[in-house]
């Protein structure tokens, strides 16, 4: 069997459209989807219920209505605004109470309610929580600097001065929020190197159970070393048509330079081969049957990657999947050469020891558990030269 003759086999076929379908679809439905954060954060609804008499509550209300950026709702009572936020209706409930301007202007602590849903989307929930930080740490330093006027005007000391030593105190200190490697506005952009990952190791995880069933099936054809040949030259290729498509949307939704495109591009293409070796590694063991422990092995990279929590703060079993399996690599590998987090050569080579890793343990499962099956004579004569002379018996 000739190299061409296996890429015909079906399920090499297979392999390739796999390759393709899944690096597409997954990049576009996952890139475009997440496109919405934060870009469609202000058609989120707020409640501002303010049942204060006194003018400090109308005032904070205006003020908040104003700078917000969500659907704002000022015309309901508390009870109401808390029913539709267990319903989901709105992503937080800001209440005053009757006697906010009382308690503030006696010095007694003056509290505003703010009522979050957590039983709802996480970037919901967590978005409300820096909207609610940043709220207080406003509300806060506004109410310092009337607390400490206040307290100066009981001094006897004149209003313009005590107006001017408060406003001293409180900007005795300002906090300075620096940010290194500034990723894209955006979810899609902070979220591409894992669904990058993820759509190069799902296609290969395809490829891996139809490739090796090629294998399986040629049989006989050729031998066992040439066969294994043909499956990573076969998954070289898809890996490099898969690439073209994948980093081709990317490229398109993704506010990426296109400096790095081919930086990019190789990096696919062997993770592409890592993941495909990794988890032919079961296939080549038991079969079909090997997708059953190539799943489990998926979902734990999930986690195991690096994207939503680094490898400190993981139980034992995810940081030794880390560090075995190829996402954790390409993900941060991504993240080095999209942002400049850091160096992405460790990342690579990282990535390129799992492959090889993988390969060499498929090449053993080949050459000591899969029995020798004899090249068929059929097979044989088809590669006698046609200018043979025959042997006279």
């Amino acid at each position: 069997m000739k190299f061409k003759q296996f890429l015909g086999l079906q399920g090499v076929k297979a392999s390739i459209f796999m390759g393709i379908f899944y690096a597409v679809a997954m990049l576009v439905i996952f890139l475009t989807g997440y496109t919405a954060l934060p870009g469609n954060m202000d058609e989120l609804k707020i409640a501002i219920v303010n049942d204060d008499a006194g003018e400090s509550g109308a005032q904070i209300t205006g003020q908040l209505a104003e700078s917000l950026p969500f659907n704002i709702d000022t015309d309901l009572s508390n009870k109401k605004a808390l029913d539709q936020l267990e319903d989901n209706k709105y992503a937080l409930v800001i209440h005053i109470p009757e006697n906010f301007s009382e308690n503030a202007q006696t010095g007694q602590s003056a509290q505003i309610d703010f009522t979050v849903n957590e039983a709802s989307a996480t970037m919901v929930s967590s978005s409300m929580k820096s909207v609610v930080t940043e709220i207080n740490d406003q509300l806060s330093a506004n109410f310092s600097t009337q607390v400490a006027k206040g307290v100066l005007l009981n001094m006897n000391v004149p209003e313009e001065q005590a107006a001017a030593i408060a406003d001293q105190v409180e900007n005795a200190y300002v906090g300075n929020y620096v940010i290194m490697n500034d990723v894209p506005d955006g979810m899609h952009n902070n979220m591409l190197p894992m669904f990058l990952t993820m759509a190069c190791y799902v296609g290969a995880m395809i490829a891996a159970m139809q490739l090796v069933g090629a294998f399986k099936q040629s049989r006989g054809k050729a031998s066992k070393a040439k066969l294994f040949a043909y499956v990573q030259g076969s998954a070289l290729l898809i890996a490099v048509v898969a690439t073209i498509f994948a980093v081709a949307v990317a490229f398109l939704i993704a506010d990426l330079d296109t400096d790095i495109i081919f930086k990019v591009a190789g990096q696919q293409v062997l993770l592409y081969m890592a993941a495909f070796n990794v988890c032919a590694i079961f296939t080549f063991l038991i079969g079909e049957a090997g997708m059953i422990l190539n799943i489990p092995v998926l979902l734990s990279q999930t986690i195991a990657n690096g994207a939503t929590m680094p490898r400190e703060m993981m139980y034992d079993y995810f940081n030794v999947v880390s560090h075995i399996t190829p996402m954790y690599y390409s993900v941060q590998s991504y993240y080095a050469v999209m942002f400049g987090s850091t160096e992405q050569s460790p990342f690579l080579w990282g990535l390129a020891a799992v492959f090889v890793g993988a390969m060499l343990i498929n090449m053993m499962i080949v050459a000591f558990v899969h029995k020798k099956v004899p090249v068929t004579a059929e097979e044989t004569e088809k590669n006698v030269p046609i200018n043979a002379v025959p042997t006279v018996k």
